[in-house]
């Protein structure tokens, strides 16, 4: 921050809710008074044109009614303003106004008022030329060294530089390799044109090379017809800057040389006329426009920069000499002769602030009231002290740093989910087979107590669950409001989702005295899907590959009961045994016991037990609550199934593997492809024919290779995908396991779905074998250490997709053997031994002793099934290897 700030001569602001950028401010004796005094004319993009001329009574005054020279509306955005010699027959200043579509040269005149109100002024249109081509920005100057006239250059959006003698039309010339259009300047020492190109490097091209070069109209013409009717048109130097140009300007002070300026994003440049560069010099701030304005010392160039913290820099060649703070953000600089007042600043803003200001010395400065000497007492200081540290104390035991303020008073938020299905179905575009797929309706409710603003309601259901719409808006709420908004959901995919639970959630401002754009909050309401939207009754099975047994401490209940609608309602109420059938075809059997407390899950696929089990505890529990039972309890006591766990895992795995073999053969061929492309260009390029050496059917086979493997990389990606979603059910099915195992609380089982689900998705970047290993290896490591030595392990920074998943199988099966040993989950530092937080990043091996190797091995064949694993890879599709072309 500067200490001086600049010293506001004269201010306005122009219109309401204008735009303006750096071509919209130019300074000139417009009117052509000759007596030195310039004149501010600014446009618009709304079209408007104004032209100042101030004279305030008083340093810092605003602007007076007749400050206003001229103000008129042209209908069409106003890109930029010049003013120049424009006009045959005659050396007087005009105006040129630049269009999307359309250039417009005007003359600006003023008539001697007989009364009080002053002269008046007007502008005359002189012509105007309507572009072909959308308009970006546009130079001026004596191109090719004609004497009393300008002439104007404009360069489209297409990279096209038109050039204009007055009055007519010359000529048309693409750029060559032009991409996005960017600044332009003109030299007139080396009548030269020079721009930054898309490739971020400065080109300058000569003015009689562009007039003999091909023309622009005629691109269209064959290559022998290109060839003889003009010569191509070839760069004069390039320079890479390696960034964005912001702007260009081309000075010179003295008549032995000048010098080329350009203002890049992070840096601004300072080249000789051949290319070669001056100077350059780092900028600490993002800037916004920059103006070399003068020479004071010899071989030495004044600037002004301009940022988008408020300041402007004046810089020596690479000095810092000056800094002054602005009301505003300037996207355009001038320096002018206002008023017999040489070397004013005019800046403008993106929204309208123009100001006039110069370099004052005289510091806005503060002067802190005296505040009254006390003596200090040491016993009231002592007192305060010990309730701050009581008040921290207090804070840190909640584990909250901020206070807990009612965020529910300012907004509440519902969900209902309809009981019955649409009569209508919703779902489009699914992949289910010959099932009848139904949507349900979800309504969520908004209720706010206060008034709200830019109120937005997102929604989130795990694929491939799919809803009609996931977010509303809502800019403005008033308070005492209530918003209901209503989508469906249905199932896409011919898999089955992890989870049935969705997420509302809303994040919206809460304004306030102290901030009238509000305070960003976030509240969220969570809500359960029927079983039936992706399931049907199906025919019970009484084989199956995969079982689970879940103990209760109650008698068995009716399923019908628990599951009404999925099974016929029969003579006997007690039934027993009930079918599920997925709409992807996978079958799930219900059976209770008669005589035990037990109730039995079996499918063929192991992931699809998860769904029914977590139904059927949820279910009974909801029961003994209208029963008013509070001591029900479920639990497992059969073998951890581990072993298909693995499978799942390793499943997972190898299509990680495959896919990453699949992107590297597509990038060869692709390479392949590229470099016989390039000798087939040059083979047809050649003056000489010669023959092509079946680079045409090499050419051919490549690609149908390089479509072959794009092909398989994306079913490999859905497949992965797919893979995914199961893998989480088999997770979510694991983690309950082992919590009603060994009846784990619910932080603790929190603590193992943050371990085991830390990812939405897979990315190449980031995969979930080494996620969850990383953390599984942190609360071995942590919580359920054994030893010191144990805990001194630092864990690595960074994570890397593993060789094989032996190690992350290894971990949860020690995982499991120390939980079923005692071992007890938390997070908190003084569950443990005294130990060294380390945020989990890649893992090391965690060494156990062989008598520890030894002890776990004979547990786990007590607690777990068999978990001796056979990798397998999965084939990938042979692609043959073409020979013979090389980059």
């Amino acid at each position: 921050m500067s200490l001086f700030k600049a010293r506001d001569w004269w201010s306005t602001v122009l219109g309401e809710k204008e735009e303006f950028d750096q071509g919209c401010l130019c300074l000139a004796d417009v009117d052509n008074t000759g007596n030195g005094q310039d004149k501010i004319i600014v446009g618009s993009f709304m079209g408007y044109l104004r032209i100042f001329n101030p004279h305030p009574v008083k340093t810092g005054e605003g602007t007076q009614a007749e400050d206003l020279l001229l103000e008129v509306h042209l209908r069409d955005p106003i890109l930029q303003v010049e003013v120049g010699k424009f006009v045959s027959g005659t050396e007087m200043l005009h105006l040129a106004v630049l269009h999307s579509r359309k250039l417009c040269v005007y003359s600006v005149s003023g008539t001697l008022g007989n009364v009080e109100h002053g002269n008046q002024y007007q502008i005359k249109l002189m012509y105007e030329h309507n572009l072909q081509r959308i308009a970006c920005n546009m130079t001026y100057g004596s191109f090719g060294g004609v004497k009393g006239r300008d002439l104007i250059c404009i360069q489209s959006m297409d990279g096209m530089l038109m050039v204009f003698e007055q009055e007519s039309y010359a000529f048309g010339r693409f750029l060559p390799g032009s991409l996005l259009p960017g600044p332009l300047a003109y030299s007139s020492r080396t009548d030269s044109f020079i721009t930054v190109s898309s490739c971020r490097q400065v080109e300058s091209y000569k003015y009689q090379v562009l007039a003999f070069a091909t023309d622009a109209d005629k691109r269209q013409e064959t290559e022998q017809q290109k060839l003889g009717s003009g010569k191509r048109l070839v760069v004069d130097w390039t320079l890479n800057i390696g960034e964005q140009a912001l702007d260009i300007c081309i000075v010179s002070f003295n008549q032995s040389a000048s010098s080329v300026f350009v203002l890049g994003e992070r840096n601004f440049f300072c080249l000789k006329d051949n290319g070669q560069i001056r100077f350059m010099k780092k900028l600490d701030c993002s800037p916004s426009c920059f103006l070399p304005y003068c020479s004071v010392s010899e071989g030495t160039i004044n600037t002004l920069i301009g940022n988008h913290n408020n300041m402007l820099h004046i810089y020596q060649d690479v000095t810092l000499k000056w800094a002054t703070q602005l009301p505003h953000v300037p996207v355009a600089v001038r320096v002018g002769c206002l008023q017999d007042l040489k070397g004013v600043i005019v800046t403008l803003s993106d929204d309208g602030h123009l100001q006039c200001s110069y370099l004052g010395t005289d510091p806005s400065l503060f002067q802190a009231p005296k505040v009254e000497s006390r003596e200090l007492n040491y016993d009231e200081l002592d007192i305060e002290l010990k309730e701050l540290q009581k008040i921290i104390k207090d804070v840190n035991k909640s584990q909250g740093v901020w206070p807990m303020i009612e965020k529910e008073d300012d907004l509440k938020v519902s969900a209902m989910v309809s009981p019955n299905f649409d009569s209508v179905s919703q779902a489009t575009d699914v992949e289910v087979g010959t099932d009848l797929v139904r949507s349900v309706t979800v309504k969520v409710t908004l209720q706010n107590r206060v008034a709200l603003q830019k109120a937005k309601l997102s929604v989130y259901v795990q694929p491939p669950l799919v809803l009609t719409r996931d977010q509303f808006t809502f800019e403005f709420m008033a308070p005492e409001m209530t918003r209901t908004v209503a989508f469906s959901v249905y199932l896409k995919g011919s898999y089955t989702p992890p989870e049935l639970e969705g997420n509302a959630v809303v994040s919206y401002s809460r304004p306030t005295d102290r901030n009238p754009d509000g305070i960003p909050r976030v509240i969220q309401c969570k809500f359960r899907l029927p079983l039936k939207l992706i399931c049907l009754p199906g025919q019970p099975s009484k084989t199956a590959s995969h079982k689970l047994t879940i103990d209760t401490n109650k008698s068995p209940v009716s399923l019908l009961s628990l599951f009404p609608g999925f099974a016929n309602q029969s003579e006997d109420d007690q039934v027993n045994v009930m079918g599920f059938r997925f709409l992807g075809g996978s079958q799930v059997t219900l059976l209770a016991s008669k005589t035990s407390q037990r109730y039995r899950i079996q499918s063929e696929q192991f992931e699809d037990l998860w769904l029914v089990t977590n139904e059927l505890i949820i279910r009974l529990q909801e029961y003994f609550e209208k029963q008013g039972i509070k001591d029900f309890a479920c639990s497992f006591s059969g073998s951890m199934p581990l072993q298909e766990y693995f499978e799942l895992i390793d499943h997972h795995f190898e299509l990680r593997i495959n896919g990453e073999k699949l992107e590297e053969l597509l990038s060869e061929r692709a390479v392949q492809f590229r470099a016989i492309q390039r000798r087939l260009l040059t083979r047809f390029k050649d003056k000489t024919p010669a023959p092509l050496q079946h680079l045409d059917t090499l050419l051919d086979g490549t690609y149908k290779q390089v479509i072959a493997l794009a092909d398989a990389v994306e079913e490999n990606q859905d497949n992965l995908f797919q893979s995914f979603t199961r893998l989480k059910s088999a997770t979510h099915l694991v983690i309950l396991l082992i919590g009603l195992w060994q009846k784990l609380s619910a932080d603790q089982i929190a603590i193992l779905e943050a371990a085991f689900l830390p990812l939405q998705q897979d990315t190449p970047e980031l995969g979930w074998e080494e996620t969850v290993d990383a953390a599984i290896s942190h609360l071995l490591k942590t919580c359920l250490s054994k030893s010191s030595k144990e805990q001194a392990l630092n864990l690595s920074s960074q994570l890397s997709m593993p060789k094989d998943t032996s190690r992350l199988k290894k971990h949860i099966t020690l995982l499991c053997d120390r939980l079923a040993k005692g071992g007890r989950l938390c997070l908190s530092t003084d569950a443990a031994a005294p130990q060294t937080m380390v945020m989990p990043g890649g893992c090391t091996t965690i060494p156990e002793s062989d008598l520890e190797e030894r002890s776990v091995e004979q547990d786990s064949t007590e607690l777990f099934t068999n978990h001796k694993h056979l990798i397998a890879e999965t084939p990938i599709p042979e692609v043959s290897s073409l020979q013979g072309v090389s980059e």
